[in-house]
């Protein structure tokens, strides 16, 4: 592969679009070179070594990583697949688009060069573009960590031209395009505080300075030991009990008894069923994420423990919507979703293997059984008709797709159910596939009609307040936020506007 620009033979005399910014250039390497910086020589070449092939870099995601913060194992993540994005640009165009000779090292001390030089052409830095991503990505995700690792970053940067292997007009391009490379992934996959509901409606919650009052109620199968110990720092006044799960309805209904804010740690089942105490009781709640999804906690911007405390001390709240479904004497809620059909097998599937290899495994296990069904799981009434169905979804709130991540809720407080159908009919790997992947799933509101309708021969989706299905066989299995149980008959499904106050950090 030729190189479409040639910096090795821009000519000297005459008129040439490169030859006064490459004679500037020129003018910076050697004022660097000449320039003495205390300390330096041992410093920079070794940071610049150790950037070799990106390993300063992945141990410092590790290291940031072990912090066991979520907010800080994604801005790893994300700092690495900057990195990695920017390495694949800079090795598959950007040094094979651009020849340029590197540096010639007589203007730069002996200690300061590197005992190995590197062979490839100069333009563009590849340490600087992998600085200059990791660096970005992880500051996209988190500030804090951002501002800890950009010094750094910016070091290596500069020992590329201290040790005198580019030029600054290397690095400058390097660096912008390892920027460019974090902002593409942003764009693929949004940062949390991108995909974050607004925090409205605000409502008045009891200020809890020191935690005296609330009463905290942790799933021990969940794995909460770490994050109860981690509140109870923060705040020090609450009362915290940890139970096995058969025990969490009673313990919650004590709690209620005599608290003045109900707290609950664990996964969505289990937020699911504090949410319906803390509605019987009249109290807010306050949500420890702590199961395998967390899909409520993600949805409702709370990362961790310290951020639940921070939002229970100031006495930070908002109003959310709580979905409800009645099956003749069944009556529960729902904060996340309900569905029908395939999806409470694959709840199913992946509750009775979660224990034994996961709850990943377990649920690609029980995807892979899912897709593999060969009968029709739902029946229902449907204009008059009777019609087979692979699956109804109805969502706490309408669901939004940003970038590659699966659907999220950008308001809890919408006052709508998100319902998607997947219809009946032959091959339905393909007919589920399609419409998680191009359509019901992910739907931008330019594809709805007028009336909130999107229809398709394979699936449909439709925004309502209410929903009515009749003539479900007995038997048929329901799953809510995790949970499953049989219904038949008629199920209404409605929504509680704005019933559940939950703590939630402010702006």
């Amino acid at each position: 592969m030729s190189a479409d620009v040639d910096l090795t033979a821009v000519p000297t005399t005459g008129r040439h679009a490169l030859r006064g910014p490459l004679a500037l250039d020129a003018r910076l390497f050697h004022a660097a070179a000449a320039w003495h910086w205390p300390g330096a020589e041992r410093v920079l070449p070794r940071l610049s070594r150790g950037a070799n092939h990106g390993v300063l870099w992945f141990a410092a995601a590790a290291a940031i990583a072990a912090s066991r913060t979520p907010r800080a194992r994604r801005a790893a993540a994300r700092g690495v697949a900057s990195l990695s994005l920017a390495s694949l640009t800079i090795n598959t165009l950007g040094k094979r688009s651009v020849r340029r000779a590197r540096p010639v090292l007589d203007p730069v001390p002996l200690v300061r060069q590197l005992k190995r030089q590197p062979i490839t052409t100069s333009f563009p830095s590849g340490h600087a573009a992998s600085a200059a991503a990791f660096a970005t990505g992880v500051g996209l995700e988190s500030p804090a960590w951002g501002a800890v690792v950009a010094p750094v970053a910016f070091s290596v940067a500069m020992s590329r031209v201290y040790t005198g292997v580019h030029f600054p007009s290397d690095v400058l391009a390097g660096a912008a395009l390892g920027a460019g490379a974090a902002f593409a992934v942003r764009a693929l996959v949004p940062t949390r505080a991108q995909a974050a509901p607004p925090a409205r409606p605000r409502t008045a919650a009891p200020a809890l300075p020191e935690g005296d009052g609330l009463v905290v109620v942790a799933n021990r199968a969940s794995g909460t030991s770490e994050r109860v110990r981690v509140l109870r720092q923060a705040l020090p006044g609450a009362e915290l009990l940890e139970c096995e799960p058969q025990d969490m309805p009673a313990e919650l209904e004590k709690a209620a008894a005599r608290a003045r804010a109900l707290g609950v740690c664990g996964g969505d089942g289990t937020v699911n069923a504090a949410a319906a105490v803390a509605l019987r009781h009249g109290l807010p709640l306050a949500v420890l994420p702590g199961g395998t999804l967390n899909h409520f906690a993600c949805d409702l911007g709370v990362e961790d423990e310290r951020t639940t405390a921070g939002a229970v001390r100031r006495g930070e709240a908002v109003r959310v919507d709580v979905g409800r479904f009645v099956a003749g004497d069944h009556e529960g809620i729902f904060l996340n979703t309900l569905g029908l059909g395939v999806y409470p097998e694959l709840v199913r599937v992946r509750e009775r293997w979660s224990s034994r290899i996961g709850g990943w495994p377990a649920g690609v296990l029980g995807a892979y059984r899912v897709l593999h069904a060969d009968r029709h799981p739902l029946e229902v009434e449907l204009g008059g008709r009777r019609r087979p169905l692979w699956l109804l979804f109805v969502g706490n709130g309408v669901y939004r797709r940003m970038g590659l991540v699966p659907g999220r809720r950008t308001d809890l407080a919408d006052g709508l159910l998100d319902v998607r159908v997947v219809h009946g009919g032959r091959r339905p790997a393909l007919r589920l596939l399609a419409a998680a992947a191009a359509g019901p799933l992910s739907l931008p509101r330019s594809r709805l009609g007028s009336s909130g309708r999107y229809l398709h021969p394979a699936h449909a989706a439709v925004r309502l307040k209410r929903l009515r299905l009749t003539g479900v066989g007995p038997g048929t299995p329901l799953a809510y936020d995790g949970e499953v149980t049989e219904v038949r008959g008629e199920v209404l499904v409605d929504k509680l506007p704005q019933a559940l106050t939950v703590y939630r950090p402010l702006p």
